[in-house]
């Protein structure tokens, strides 16, 4: 279950490169954020009580068979939805609009044309600059929508219902490139989804830091790291809060970076004094994968069978 929060925006991943993006520049707005998968059920939302979800985007195509979905039923709640790029699409093709791919691909930086005045972009000059990534976009909406923008090959850059409160973007707000992306981020959450804007990431360390003293108590934990960002942040925050009463155990699997493997034990061994066992398994790893170039066979094949 995810942690109550006061308010709280649900970002349902479809695989998006931009995913962790999403969730940080809802943050800089002192709105707290969850990434959750996109299977999440409408019951499973309610039981949250978000103020607002993001949809994000995708390499999909919203057509194709197998492409993710997300539970219908979640336009139904009334809770407000933002598309973003695939998140924009699969919303509406789940509310009637038609998704095919472009005649012409967008990508990179494209002047965007506001066609209506509306709380999503609200303080915004006419003519925006945005990010494009797509080759396939709405080309038919239903008359339950009105489009919001426009671009030279995109005709619905931007949509919004008429009737429920589901709003997309073609483009992506979430990234630098798209120069008033932030303040889109900003009018969907205080405009539409109604946040004031008071959580704060120090109140959130402390809060984390006080549920693992709690869930742990006198026992101990003992955490894998891999060398990579998350379970590296998730030691370190653990051992803050807990100290001695953690373990941690690092494989050396010869398949990170140069040098990488060193600096995970020289980072948690001397500065954080994190009771670390670090075993070298390079020889056991690189063995059974010799002359395997398939990377999915390597993944399916070889990989259960190392461990």
């Amino acid at each position: 279950m995810i942690e109550d929060k006061k308010e709280k925006i649900l970002i349902l991943d479809f695989g998006s490169q931009y995913a962790q993006l999403i969730a940080r520049r809802v943050r800089e707005h002192n709105v707290y954020s969850e990434i959750v998968s996109h299977k999440i059920t409408a019951e499973q939302i309610l039981q949250n009580k978000p103020k607002g979800i993001i949809l994000s985007g995708g390499p999909a195509s919203v057509y194709t068979k197998n492409a993710p979905q997300c539970d219908e039923t979640i336009a139904t709640l009334g809770i407000p939805i933002l598309g973003i790029c695939y998140g924009m699409q699969l919303g509406c093709q789940m509310l009637g609009a038609t998704v095919q791919p472009t005649v012409a691909r967008e990508y990179g930086r494209i002047t965007c044309t506001l066609n209506n005045e509306n709380k999503l972009f609200k303080s915004m000059d006419k003519d925006i600059t945005v990010w494009m990534s797509h080759g396939d976009q709405v080309i038919e909406l239903p008359p339950d929508f009105e489009s919001l923008a426009c671009t030279r090959n995109c005709p619905y850059a931007a949509v919004k219902h008429r009737k429920r409160a589901f709003y997309g973007v073609q483009f992506h707000p979430e990234v630098t490139h798209t120069p008033q992306g932030s303040q889109i981020i900003r009018n969907f959450l205080h405009e539409i989804c109604g946040c004031t804007g008071d959580w704060k990431m120090h109140s959130y360390i402390e809060n984390s830091l006080t549920d693992i003293r709690r869930q742990v108590g006198e026992g101990r934990v003992v955490c894998g790291l891999s060398g990579g960002v998350d379970s590296a942040v998730t030691a370190a925050l653990i051992h803050k809060a807990i100290g001695n009463h953690l373990s941690c155990i690092f494989v050396d699997n010869g398949l990170l970076r140069n040098y990488e493997a060193e600096e995970v034990i020289t980072t948690f061994k001397e500065h954080f004094a994190v009771d670390l066992h670090a075993i070298d398994a390079r020889d056991r790893f690189l063995d059974k994968l010799k002359d395997v170039t398939d990377p999915e066979k390597k993944t399916q094949d070889y990989w259960p069978r190392i461990h």
